[in-house]
């Protein structure tokens, strides 16, 4: 019995060690923690369960049958973080480059039906040179595997990926089809042909950096929603997002503990929006002053800076935050804010998470570039996930709401709830001097005429009065209430029940 037991204890030893200190090593000199490392500290302590531990690749050409190491690459299992169960899979650099095959699909496709069946979230840790080589279509098949239950998961259990080093090829599609993708500056790349593949076909000189790191997918191509100094640092923020939320589609949106008055006044919110409608503020101020505790979890904060999303909470339960940026653009919508809010709001629709939407919006922005970039479909995008959403919606207008644009912020005409309105709020089809321009036109020639012209669109429409008239603005409050009116709204509609037509899937513009 002693020499079985001893036997277990050895061969677990090995599959812990993955490649061999030498690799180990090597993967510590890039700057990168081993998978084993990172499921350590994703996962609260001595919580993680392994699956899978001792299975070996199949693979017999090559010379592959003289190595055959205990995992196959990825380390897979599940655990808790601060209590609540999650699914994990986390490839292993030291093993083949992580790279994947047909066991090493079967391991990851395993533990995401298992997450499926039991309704917990996937977080899946990439750092894998692709597809193996030597086991040609079966590591192709694996893939294929993967990427459905990517598909059949979405909407029905969250799945975030966390790339901590290569992902290319068609490895880049699986972590393309999760909620949320955060990579790590210097050490991680994404890509679908690579640097020298690039050379080739098209002579263009790029390093992986800049083809595929986390600043270009960021910044430019908003494939991934956040970026983090180290492996610490980013399954540290891991933990801190999964906190907000629920485990799978039919679960509530996490409750805990909070310390902050829900009636708390804030004065300072009376003076936010300046006297000047041209001039700029800060809308964090004022997600920040409504949060619980100002805590905000930013998602995809350096794309598309113009619009805002992102989770806080409010009486201790997760809220989905969209909200204008008027420091950026002025706050229009254009293409990529559109798309990035719209994402945004189906991914919280799904999981039953409420939205807040804070509006200053002076419509969509113009030029050439927008309307050949496809604008109108982009803007639609937004639109439809709005008009879709059948979780609480609660909107606060705090300035301008001008055009198409106030229609598509969560209107009450797509549905919303509660739409409140600063007394600073202009609801109006587009701004004062616009209209008054083409109301007037044959005064165009007398200034004073025009001033006094615009004065007066100004003084009946620049306010949140007629739109509260017509009912289409539910109450207009003070702005150094708002957090007290909005926890209120929410809790009110915490029972709430809509349900849309039956239909296999809708048809959202894509």
């Amino acid at each position: 019995m002693k020499d079985i037991l001893q036997e277990l204890e050895n061969r677990r030893q090995t599959a812990r060690m993955g490649g061999g200190q030498r690799r180990i090593d090597a993967q510590h000199g890039k700057g990168k923690l081993t998978a084993r490392e990172r499921i350590e500290l994703l996962l609260d302590e001595d919580s993680f369960e392994e699956f899978d531990m001792f299975v070996a690749h199949r693979c017999t050409d090559f010379g592959m049958e003289a190595e055959r190491p205990s995992g196959d690459g990825v380390v897979t299992g599940w655990g808790t973080i601060n209590g609540r169960m999650v699914y994990v899979f986390s490839q292993d650099f030291t093993v083949f480059g992580g790279s994947l095959s047909e066991t090493h699909a079967q391991k990851i496709c395993k533990i995401m039906d298992m997450a499926m069946q039991n309704g917990a979230p996937v977080i899946g840790i990439n750092d894998s040179g692709g597809a193996r080589i030597q086991e040609g279509v079966a590591s192709l098949a694996g893939y294929a595997e993967v990427f459905q239950r990517n598909i059949m998961a979405s909407g029905v259990v969250p799945q975030i990926s966390v790339i901590m080093g290569p992902c290319a090829g068609g490895a880049v599609y699986s972590p393309a089809m999760t909620d949320f993708i955060f990579m790590v500056k210097d050490t991680s790349y994404m890509f679908v042909t690579g640097p020298d593949v690039v050379k080739t076909v098209t002579n263009e000189v790029v390093t992986a950096e800049e083809l595929g790191g986390a600043s270009t997918h960021t910044r430019k191509s908003s494939v991934a929603d956040g970026a983090f100094e180290n492996d610490v640092d980013a399954l540290t923020e891991i933990r801190r997002l999964v906190d907000f939320l629920p485990l799978n589609n039919r679960d509530q949106v996490p409750v805990r503990p909070f310390f902050d008055d829900p009636a708390r006044i804030e004065v300072s919110l009376d003076t936010l929006v300046p006297d000047n409608p041209n001039t700029p503020y800060d809308m964090h101020e004022l997600i920040r002053k409504t949060a619980d505790e100002g805590d905000f979890f930013e998602i995809q904060e350096e794309f598309a800076k113009n619009i805002l999303t992102g989770f806080i909470r409010l009486e201790g339960r997760t809220v989905g935050v969209v909200a204008n940026q008027p420091m950026v653009l002025a706050g229009c919508l254009d293409i990529d804010s559109s798309r990035k809010a719209a994402r945004f709001v189906r991914f919280c629709d799904a999981f039953e998470i409420p939205i807040l939407t804070f509006v200053d919006v002076p419509g969509f922005l113009p030029g050439t570039s927008q309307e050949y970039g496809g604008v109108i479909k982009h803007g639609a995008k937004l639109l439809f996930a709005y008009g879709e959403a059948t979780v609480p919606k609660v909107t606060v207008i705090t300035r301008k709401a001008y055009g198409g644009a106030y229609d598509v912020m969560a209107s009450k005409h797509l549905r919303g709830d509660f739409n409140y309105a600063w007394p600073t709020a202009e609801i109006a089809v587009m701004g004062a001097k616009g209209a008054t321009e083409i109301l007037y036109r044959s005064e165009l020639d007398d200034p004073e005429k025009i001033a006094a012209r615009t004065a007066d669109y100004e003084a009946r429409f620049a306010n949140p009065f007629v739109a509260a008239e017509k009912g289409f603005i539910d109450e207009v409050i003070m702005p150094r209430n708002t957090r007290k009116r909005v926890c209120r709204a929410f809790a009110s509609l915490r029972g709430k029940k809509l349900q849309n037509p039956w239909k296999k899937h809708d048809n959202i513009p894509l």
